[in-house]
């Protein structure tokens, strides 16, 4: 037995003091180890997953790199946009892109708006209410702008919130059907299998918009951004995307 523990030689329980520094290293050697990661293999794919939420869109992205960041909220075509965020986002998901239906698309809409505003000036000029008491007409024409200030107001709720989101880590489409319901569907990087692009029409090519599809091994098979502006950036973006989640991957296996 080391000396240090034999008291029978003294007569005496050996002091604390008299105990050598080399067992005060062996015991923090030991505290030290017990304080270790158990698993130093489950730590290193969180430590590689924190690693690339740090690294910017811009380092991998060539498209994006061009893209300055967004603050219109109105915008159709909002890269890197500010104050954004949606439902079920995660900690550390970053919007990267977000995407409407081009403007031009809402012409129609804004002209059927502008069309209904006239019709109680027409009725007016040519008579049609003159039966009623004019309490009456002013009620009516009150009443008809008021139904047509809803069905502005739900053109445009459908416009600004029927998006298209590209994150970091997914695809996601909103549907919004009414303030009550909408769908919303979701997709991860990885599970992308193909990307493209169509434009229809001479406003599509005058205006640069068109739809993109993407197919997906996922439980959504089909996404279909439609009417969006700059259709064949946002295609080449998703490829940028799915080759830096196969090197995201490769790099984990590497590990």
């Amino acid at each position: 037995m080391p000396e240090i523990f034999d008291s029978s030689k003294t007569g005496k329980p050996s002091s604390p003091k008299e105990s050598t520094p080399g067992l005060h290293k062996e015991a923090e050697e030991v505290l030290d180890a017990s304080n270790a990661p158990e698993n130093t293999e489950e730590s290193t794919p969180r430590m590689t997953h924190e690693k690339r939420r740090a690294k910017h869109v811009d380092e991998y992205s060539n498209v994006m790199r061009h893209e300055a960041p967004t603050r219109n909220v109105f915008a159709a075509f909002a890269a890197k946009p500010f104050n954004v965020a949606f439902e079920a986002q995660h900690s550390e998901e970053q919007v990267i892109l977000l995407l409407r239906q081009h403007v031009v698309t809402q012409v129609k809409y804004i002209l059927i708006v502008l069309g209904l505003l006239f019709v109680p000036v027409l009725v007016s000029s040519i008579g049609m209410l003159s039966f009623l008491p004019t309490r009456f007409q002013f009620v009516a024409n009150i009443g008809w702008y008021l139904i047509v200030l809803s069905y502005a107001l739900e053109v445009f709720l459908s416009w600004f919130y029927n998006v298209y989101i590209i994150t970091d880590e997914r695809v996601i489409d909103v549907d919004f059907n009414s303030l009550l319901f909408k769908n919303v569907s979701y997709a991860k990087i990885d599970n992308i299998e193909d990307v493209s692009a169509t434009t229809a029409g001479a406003l599509g090519s005058i205006f640069d918009y068109g739809n993109v599809r993407i197919q997906t091994a996922g439980t959504v098979t089909e996404f279909e951004f439609e009417n969006v502006p700059h259709p064949s950036k946002v295609v080449s973006f998703l490829n940028e995307m799915m080759i830096e989640e196969e090197q995201e991957q490769l790099d984990r296996r590497a590990i």
